[in-house]
């Protein structure tokens, strides 16, 4: 499956560069709500029916959707855990381990995105706009990742070290607002 994710993160990241970026942002809100409306509606995200297979067994299942789920990912933007997160969750996975996996799921498919996107240029007839922060890299807006790492580093640093005890529902329930909260925000920016 990570080779599948990679390949498929390379693809989708190809594909970005040559698609207008109202087309990416429309399809990340769009695959944002079907997402939300997803977890909310069908079975086994909000409380998982069984509990989670051993081993392997959890990821070995959907191995053959590493492709199109690293194509979607880079191509939207929207990174790896939000695809795979609630495939690990349906299959009986706790949202601690779900998480989890999902991190270096998501590394497999960014890694190859982002150094085709550190080279190529904007989206067609899109502009990194940086402001006065940092210059852009190829496509990548080095200012904003500048401060998402401000942002990140201060908070992940001691939570590795005293992570929370976060009961499996409220840790589901939360996964849910900040989809609902991201998705709000993308919609009160959209022309």
């Amino acid at each position: 499956m990570l080779a599948l994710l990679g390949a498929g993160g390379l693809a989708g990241a190809v594909a970005a560069t040559f698609a207008p970026p109202r087309l990416i942002t429309r399809g990340f809100v769009l695959y944002l709500a079907a997402t939300l409306a997803d977890v909310l509606v069908r079975p086994g995200f909000l409380s998982p029916a069984h509990d989670g297979p051993a081993g392997d067994e959890a990821v070995a299942g959907p191995a053959a959707l590493g492709m199109p789920i690293g194509s979607l990912a880079s191509f939207l933007g929207v990174g790896g855990s939000v695809l795979t997160l609630p495939l690990l969750r349906r299959s009986g996975l706790p949202m601690a381990a779900a998480t989890a996996l999902a991190n270096p799921l998501t590394l497999c498919i960014s890694a190859p995105a982002c150094a085709l996107f550190l080279t190529a240029a904007p989206a067609a007839g899109g502009t990194v706009d940086t402001g006065a922060l940092l210059p852009a890299a190829g496509s990548v807006d080095l200012g904003a990742v500048a401060l998402l790492l401000l942002g990140a580093v201060p908070v992940v640093v001691p939570l590795r070290r005293w992570p929370p005890r976060i009961a499996d529902r409220v840790h589901a329930r939360g996964y849910v607002a900040l989809l609902a909260l991201v998705l709000t925000a993308m919609l009160l920016r959209l022309p």
